[in-house]
């Protein structure tokens, strides 16, 4: 499409009112956003939210939608008609509109190999574009322009909201190691019920093996999959430290030379042979003291 007919469409998008919210989303002070960097677990925790506000009709792929909207799908028309307090995610950098805020982070190593996927899932990179290649793509924003580098995005949440009461930080990696205490913290966050029972039933609900059965079942139903090659999954092993054996050593190097300050204030240990000289304590790691 030539960039004069892509004008035209976003200029019909916009009088037609079809316009997705994205940045210029009306936000409310009781609105609750889930945020991170795509590919960071941010469609897991929507199915815990959903889960823990109603066990009773536990969400799927189809229903996720009109329960946590994204804005990205959905116009702002649409959103202002959503019920209030609204859940709401998001792949934004920071917003100082969002005063209350779950910020999902996930160990970029793990991140680049399940954006790789996605990728291939989505058609934009063919199965001869190798992880090599793909990474600068992946470092330079190159497929998520608006987005930013994953470096970018952290450091634009921790930097001015680490911290904060309502400030989140959820890391991916806890989340798997125990599901049950995570799920219940953020329980206490949104002010849910937080009951062992109705943890462990929204834990059960949103699990990645029940999340696959769903994604094979509803997978040409949601927008997100739909359009999407049907081989490749979208809910893949919900594992931690895969780049370990799959992501190449030039690839963590680069990555860990150019990140690897922020990686380590959020808790990721370097891998690399040469790593930044060691500090007392960064400026952004939870629980720093700030002047």
């Amino acid at each position: 499409m030539s960039n004069l007919k892509k004008q035209l469409a976003a200029f019909a998008r916009v009088v037609t009112k079809r316009q997705a919210a994205a940045r210029g989303l009306t936000v409310y002070p009781d609105d609750t956003f889930l945020v991170s960097f795509p590919r960071s677990g941010n469609t897991w925790t929507r199915f815990l939210v959903c889960n823990l506000i109603d066990p009773d009709h536990p969400v799927n792929f189809r229903q996720l939608e009109s329960r946590i909207p994204e804005i990205y799908d959905v116009t702002d028309r649409a959103l202002r008609r959503f019920p209030r307090p609204r859940i709401i995610k998001s792949h934004e950098s920071f917003d100082p509109r969002y005063k209350k805020v779950i910020y999902i982070v996930r160990d970029p190593r793990d991140v680049v190999l399940s954006y790789y996927e996605f990728q291939l899932k989505r058609r934009v990179i063919s199965e001869a574009c190798t992880l090599e290649e793909f990474l600068p793509r992946f470092m330079e924003s190159e497929c998520e322009p608006k987005t930013g580098s994953w470096r970018d995005h952290v450091l634009s949440w921790m930097a001015t909201r680490g911290g904060q009461k309502n400030f989140r930080l959820l890391k991916y990696e806890d989340m798997l190691a125990n599901t049950q205490q995570e799920s219940a913290k953020i329980a206490l966050f949104l002010g849910l019920d937080s009951s062992p029972e109705r943890i462990a039933r929204a834990v059960a609900l949103s699990s990645a093996e029940r999340m696959r059965t769903l994604e094979k079942q509803q997978s040409r139903q949601w927008k997100e999959t739909r359009k999407t090659r049907q081989d490749k999954p979208f809910v893949h092993k919900a594992t931690a430290g895969g780049w370990k054996s799959a992501l190449p050593q030039s690839c963590v190097e680069k990555i860990e030379a150019a990140w690897g300050d922020v990686m380590r204030a959020v808790g990721y240990e370097l891998a690399a042979a040469v790593q930044p000289a060691e500090v007392e304590r960064h400026p952004l790691a939870p629980g720093a003291r700030r002047h």
